[in-house]
Formats: structure tokens, sequence, C-alpha cells
């Protein structure tokens, strides 16, 4: 942006000398700062200007950002009255003037791209998000407003960490008039960010963008150094102010069509982040309050508020159990929501809600699919869908499971997520180790382990339609040794029901009597589930592919019309 044609022959001899080693000294007094017994940095005109206006940035503070801004400064020099050797009163709308045209370069770092479950906290409001080209950044954009003042945001710590002199900076006046050449010094202040839930963000480093629709890792960024060029000795040239930072260039025209603009000024040097330096957030910076955000998510009545801020703590903890547990178990719930949406039934009994709604995704995911895999960003949609829930479900789930094994909730329903989500393999996979771990003296949820593994075997059957698939009777055989464990009503009939339904598909059912006597024993069951209701029973038996069985062979209308009521 500024390294453009010389000035004068000794402004490039010198530049040989330092431009190669500026930012490399920068960067090596940055990590000098970071060390226990780092040395302080000696304060002078140009450390001090260079401090001011970047904390004026930081709080929005107009007056002493224009007064030290060398752009803002050079267009009131040019356009004042010869003599005239003062700033403009602090109303002067040339202060705001120049502001505007300093944040307009802020714009791109504050363009919100996050949508449906990859929202990061500030779920409203600015989210400050710096993208791959980093070096070409203005450094004012990370100390802006946005992020500098607390409340709102987060609030942020500026340190002069280093100093030195680079070439002579150079400009003129008027076009065509005399080359200034004043005094310049590199200024390196290091930004720290306060809190980590509100910290600028970036891509996490190493990653490249391979494809447009690969989701990037990002980071919370805890610190960077920045540089800044600081002009010295202007007020022998007219300028109100000894000194001045330079952040953008002045805007000029060419002398004469075809020609190229002068740079005004020209230095050797920008006022820019350095990449390098950066250092983010990590787990064990302030774990404290990372277990405390993830109540607090917990209770926000807003999806979107609560899934932006456990996104936040994952993105600097991925291992967070306390936001994993939170945010599968709400992403879980809202699918659930979604389901009893779609099968329109009142069903007031806990246990058995929770069974209707994790089969009717089930069926659905066998079957139609579109929901389950047609996320928002893709399908251009305005609100979040289940595709982009189950999406968001899953690496989290699978995370859970790594660092929690011994909880077995979480495993079972990273298994229906698989299973959802049409991961066949993992679907089986998950569920056959759930079935190897539970030891036999737990009844329950060996019984349960063994049901949904039937229908995981079931799902791939129904979605590959391969007929006479061995997992049809594997998936029999699975809820035949359920039925032996199960001691509650709503797994007894769960069993019957499976074993019922996996014989859809073997040859000619397997045995239409035996399938029969299945869906009678299941409805014996049901009779015994607490909040039963003859609605549900008609929507297992309904069910798309059962139906389709049912009603075309006669075999089946006793079970059809059946109100049988259990016997002792």
């Amino acid at each position: 942006m500024t390294r453009c044609r010389p000035l004068t022959a000794a402004l490039i001899i010198g530049g040989l000398f330092t431009i190669f080693d500026a930012s490399s000294a920068m960067l090596a007094a940055a990590a000098a700062s970071r060390t226990p017994h780092a040395r302080a940095t000696v304060q002078s005109p140009a450390t001090e200007a260079a401090r001011r206006y970047a904390d004026a940035i930081s709080k929005g503070d107009r007056l002493t950002f224009g007064q030290l801004d060398f752009a803002c400064q050079y267009r009131l020099v040019t356009a004042l009255p010869p003599g005239r050797k003062t700033a403009p009163e602090a109303h002067d709308s040339s202060y705001e003037t120049c502001w505007k045209k300093m944040t307009a370069g802020h714009a791109p770092a504050l363009k919100r791209t996050d949508v449906g479950m990859d929202v990061l906290w500030p779920s409203a409001g600015p989210l400050v998000f710096y993208g791959d080209e980093l070096s070409d950044t203005p450094a004012s954009a990370f100390v802006m407003d946005a992020i500098g003042t607390s409340p709102p945001g987060s609030g942020l710590q500026l340190t002069v960490t280093n100093s030195r002199r680079i070439p002579d900076g150079s400009f003129r006046l008027k076009p065509n008039g005399k080359v200034i050449g004043v005094p310049t010094t590199l200024v390196a202040i290091t930004v720290a960010y306060q809190d980590p839930l509100t910290a600028p963000v970036t891509h996490a480093p190493g990653t490249v963008q391979w494809t447009s629709t690969v989701k990037r890792p990002r980071r919370a960024i805890k610190s960077v150094v920045t540089q800044w060029v600081v002009f010295t000795g202007l007020k022998q040239h007219g300028f109100p102010n000894d000194t001045a930072v330079f952040q953008q260039p002045v805007d000029t025209t060419p002398e004469a069509p075809g020609m190229v603009a002068e740079q005004i000024p020209f230095t050797t040097e920008i006022s820019r982040a350095l990449p390098e330096s950066l250092v983010w957030w990590g787990p064990n910076d302030q774990p404290g309050t990372f277990t405390a955000a993830a109540a607090r998510a917990a209770s926000f009545p807003d999806l979107r508020d609560r899934i932006a801020l456990l996104n936040r703590i994952l993105i600097i903890d991925p291992n967070q159990v306390d936001a994993l547990q939170v945010l599968t178990k709400h992403l879980y719930a809202v699918l659930l929501g979604d389901a009893a949406k779609g099968h329109s039934l009142t069903v007031k009994d806990p246990a058995l809600s929770l069974t209707v709604n994790e089969f009717y995704w089930n069926i659905y995911a066998g079957a139609a699919r579109l929901d389950l895999s047609n996320g928002m960003e893709m399908g251009g949609l305005p609100q979040p869908t289940p595709a982009d829930f189950l999406y968001r479900m899953v690496p989290a789930l699978e995370t859970l499971a790594k660092i929690r094994p011994e909880q077995l909730d979480n495993r079972f329903r990273l298994g229906m997520a698989y299973r959802w989500n049409n991961d066949q393999l993992p679907m089986i996979e998950t569920f056959e180790a759930l079935v190897r771990d539970i030891p036999d003296n737990r009844k329950t949820p060996k019984a349960e382990a063994l049901l949904q593994l039937a229908w995981s075997r079931i799902n791939k059957v129904a979605w590959n339609r391969t007929l006479h698939d061995p997992d049809s009777l594997q998936a029999y055989a699975d809820a035949e040794k359920a039925s032996g464990l199960a001691e509650l009503p709503i797994d007894k009939f769960l069993a019957e029901y499976t074993m019922a339904y996996s014989m859809i598909f073997m040859p000619d059912y397997g045995d239409k009597a035996k399938m029969l006597r299945h869906l009678t024993d299941a409805k014996l069951w049901f009779d015994e589930v607490p909040g039963k209701d003859d609605a549900v029973w008609r929507y297992f038996l309904h069910s798309e592919l059962l139906k389709a069985v049912l009603d075309a062979d006669p075999t089946f209308r006793p079970i059809l019309a059946s109100t049988l009521k259990r016997n002792g």
C-alpha cells in the first residue's frame, strides 16, 4: 500500500539497511516482552503518541485520534490559511470525517459470516473476525472500539514493547512542492485482550481453505503485536502537533491521466499487525471462566445465544466437558422437538415421548432424509434446520465419547446421531461397543443398547434396500435378546415391535404368523406403558414400511383393528 517509487535516493539507501530487519526486530522484542524479566521500553514522544493514538481508537475518542492521525492532520494543514498553527475545535466535523475514513477499513473484520450452528459469541452485535490477509489489515482494526471498551466489549490492554528508528518518511505539502523528510519511528505495541469470550477471532493456525464448503477451525486471540509508524518534527512544517501516526495514506489524484498517483506519505513500513506474533487463548488460561460460561449458556432462553457462547468456549477448549454436555444435550432436545412437530402427537409421558420422537427420526433417516441432509447454508434457508443441529452435535458427541466414555447417555446419543446421519458403520459399531461394555447384571441399559443396535442394523438395510441382508436376521436376534433382558414395559414393547419390524426385510417376512404374534405382544406390552395412547400405537403401526406390509396382506387385519388388553 505504501511502497511506491522513492522520493529521494537517500531514502532508499537508508531503507536497504533497515527495512529487512524492522519486523524481525519487532517480533524479537515482542517475544522478550512475554518473558518474566522483559525490559521496559524507554518512553519518548513517538512511543507516547503511538500509545495514545491506539488508546483513542479503542475508546472511540475521535478528538485525540484526529489530533494524532497524520492523514487527518495533513488534510487540515494543506487546507488551512497560511499561518494557522492550531488544531480545530473539538466539535469540528473534520474529526468525525477522519474517524469514518479510518473505521471504513474495519468493515471486513466486522462482517459476520457465521451461520446456523456455527455462530460465535457475541451472538448479537459486533464479532471481530480477521481473515487470511492479516498483514494487510490496518493496525487500528486490532484496537477498534468494538472490542476496546468494557462493557460491552472485552477490554484490551496496550503495552509499548519496542521502538526503533527507520528511514525518514517523506511527503509534499503541495503538488510539485518541496519533498519534506521527517524523523520516523516504528513503535511496537502489544495488544492483550482481557476476555476470552469476546476477544477477536482468527482461523486456527496452519489451516488452509481447500474448498468453500469446508469450515475451518477458529481460535480466539489472546494477544498480538502491532507496529505503528510515527512521524516527529512536524510542527516546523506547519502541523498543529509535533507528532502524528501514519495509519492510512492521504487520498491523492494523478497529476495527469495515466500517471500513478503520488503516495503521501512515503514510508518503508506501514502500521499493521505482525501475524507471527499472534497468541491464542488456551484451555489452561481461564478454566473457571469457561465452566461458569457453560452454566450461563444453559440458562439462555434463545438457542442462538446458547450455541454461540458454547461454541466460543469450545474454540478455546475443544474438550471442555461442561460446554460439550450442555451443547449436545440442548441440540438433542431441539432435534426431538422437531420430531414432535413432525408427527404432531401429544405425548405427555416423558419416557414414551422420548421413544416416539427418537422413533420418528429412525424411520425418517431410512427414508426421505431431506431435513437431515439439507443444511441452512446449503439450502439458502433463513433458519437452522435439523441437519444443522445434527452436524454440530455429532463432533461434540464424538469428543465426549472419547474423554468421558463412562457416561453412557452420551454414547447412546452418539450412536443415534450416527444413525440419523446415515453413518452406517459407526452407528452399528457404537452400539456393539455399548453392548460389550454394559455388564449383564445391568439389564435395563443392556436391553436398551441391544434395541438401539437392532435399529441401527434395520436402518442400514432399509436405506441400502438390500433384501436378504444378514443384518436383518442379526437385528431380530438383538431384539430377541433385549426382550429377555427388558424389565420395563416400554422396553418389552419395543423389543416385540423391533422383532416384527426387522422381519419386513426377510424373505416372505420370515413368518407372517410369527410377525403377527410379535405385533400382538407389542400391543399388549404397549398397554402397560404409562401415558399410553391409542394414537401413539397407531403411529407405530402405520409407520412407512410396516403399514405397506400390513395393508397388503389380510393376515394382519386383526392387529390393525386390535384393542387387545393384556391378561395377567
